[in-house]
C-alpha cells in the first residue's frame, strides 16, 4: 500500500455537525462512508482523525485527503 491517501473526491464534503459530538474523518480515502471512517484503513498506515464539533453548523470536510488544514478543506484539491 502506498503512503499516499486515495483521493475520494476533488471537492469538500459539507456535513451538518452537532456541538459536542465526535466525528472520525477518513484519512486514507478508501471509506465508502466519506468523509468518515468505515474501517477501510485496516492493514494500512492510516488512522481516522477525531474531530469534535464545538458548535452546531456546517463543516466542509476535506475530500481529497491532502488538506494542510487538518480535516477541513483548504482548497488543496485545486492543485491535484
Amino acid at each position: 500500500m502506498s503512503d499516499a491517501p486515495v483521493i475520494a473526491q476533488k471537492s469538500p464534503l459539507p456535513v451538518e455537525v452537532e456541538a459536542g459530538k465526535a466525528y472520525f474523518w477518513c484519512s486514507c480515502g478508501q471509506s465508502s462512508k466519506q468523509p468518515f471512517c468505515d474501517g477501510s484503513h485496516k492493514d494500512t498506515s492510516f488512522t481516522p482523525v477525531k474531530f469534535e464539533a464545538e458548535e452546531d453548523g456546517k463543516v466542509f470536510f476535506c475530500g481529497c485527503k491532502h488538506s494542510g488544514n487538518g480535516v477541513k478543506c483548504d482548497g488543496s484539491h485545486n492543485n491535484l
